[in-house]
């Protein structure tokens, strides 16, 4: 064998056979032994570097699903490779690659944030001056930095979520599992949050999964979103592609004057369909998108019609997963039992 082949061997040895950074599942089953498939059937791929956000009312398999791929619950049916490895059969490996920050943090009520980072850090076999820089930079990323000393049973629900995120990335993981990372955040402490996955993904390359219930957290951060219920993906997408199936933006415009509203009405109709709007204004479909509305503020302008109020009404997430799903994701009233019989049936597959 010559050395560039073995170089190319090592390296496979080293990234598994798929030679990736991403996550690629197809027919991936789990069925629970008191209930229906919580998950039934899905394919799914994520590409190295992607954020993927998967949105999902409570119970519809987005725990599930996330257990499954980070090893922590095995699939009835189907498989899948998490950076390159089967997710049943090189399961250590897939958790070499991996960080995971998931709803039930495993936090040890009696050590500090400073204990935790240290076993964490220990755990991944970091040495000491690295254990040490390593936990002091995370722990400031996440705004740790002065309850570092106290005993993490005193902190908030917030403050545990931004110890396990800093915790998922202890060894500088090439991809990373969030399962709601942001419950129980206060808005500077999400949009932190938020900027530290990004630049994760952008600058590091990091492959992050997350799961949320926060559709403005998904509009955000998602490169692309999938969106499922009852067990099947009933969509994906960019946010822009989904949003572009619901419909087009509305743009709605009312004059100063009550008088010009037939006038104004008569400028919009150039740039598309009459759409419903108030007694006062006119409104219409953008043929275009919301690209057009700079066109329809100078037709207006042109025209010599003083506006009072003009306002673009653009589909939102929020749109796309009530069509979808038929119900909307915030405040859903579902029993939220799917990621307890999951943690619970795989605690009775270890005891036995």
């Amino acid at each position: 064998m010559g050395e560039q082949e073995g170089t190319m061997a090592a390296e496979s040895s080293t990234k598994g056979t798929a030679g990736t950074d991403g996550i690629e599942a197809v027919g991936l089953v789990r069925e629970f032994k008191k209930g229906p498939r919580a998950v039934d059937g899905i394919d799914l791929r994520v590409e190295p570097g992607e954020i993927y956000g998967f949105l999902g009312p409570n119970g519809a398999g987005k725990s599930t699903t996330v257990l499954m791929l980070t090893t922590l619950l095995p699939p009835t049916a189907g498989t899948a490779r998490v950076g390159g490895f089967d997710i049943v059969k090189e399961g250590s490996r897939v958790r070499s690659a991996i960080g995971a920050a998931l709803q039930e943090a495993a936090l040890d009520p009696l050590l500090t944030g400073n204990e935790h980072m240290r076993l964490q850090t220990s755990l991944h076999g970091l040495d000491k001056a690295e254990r040490e820089s390593r936990g002091a930079e995370l722990l400031e990323r996440v705004g740790l930095t002065k309850a570092a000393d106290r005993k993490v049973g005193g902190y908030s629900g917030g403050m545990k979520r931004r110890l396990d995120l800093a915790l998922a990335l202890a060894h500088q993981p090439r991809i990373l599992f969030l399962d709601e990372p942001t419950t129980g955040l206060d808005i500077q402490s999400r949009t932190a949050l938020w900027e530290e996955v990004a630049r994760l993904a952008a600058e590091d390359g990091v492959t992050v999964f997350l799961t949320t219930q926060y559709l403005e957290e998904a509009d955000v951060l998602a490169d692309r979103v999938g969106i499922i219920d009852h067990g099947h993906i009933v969509a994906e997408g960019t946010p822009a592609e989904l949003k572009a199936q619901i419909g087009r933006p509305t743009v709605e415009a009312v004059p100063r004057d009550p008088g010009e509203r037939e006038h104004t009405a008569a400028v919009l109709a150039r740039f598309g369909e009459p759409a419903d709007s108030g007694t006062k204004g006119a409104a219409v479909l953008l043929a275009g998108g919301d690209a057009g509305l700079a066109e329809v503020v100078r037709a207006l302008d042109g025209e010599g019609i003083k506006i009072e109020t003009l306002q673009l009404h653009a589909p939102s997430l929020d749109d796309v997963f009530l069509a979808k799903t038929g119900r909307s994701l915030e405040g859903a009233d579902e029993a939220t039992g799917e990621a307890e019989d999951a943690l619970a049936e795989t605690g009775a597959a270890e005891a036995a």
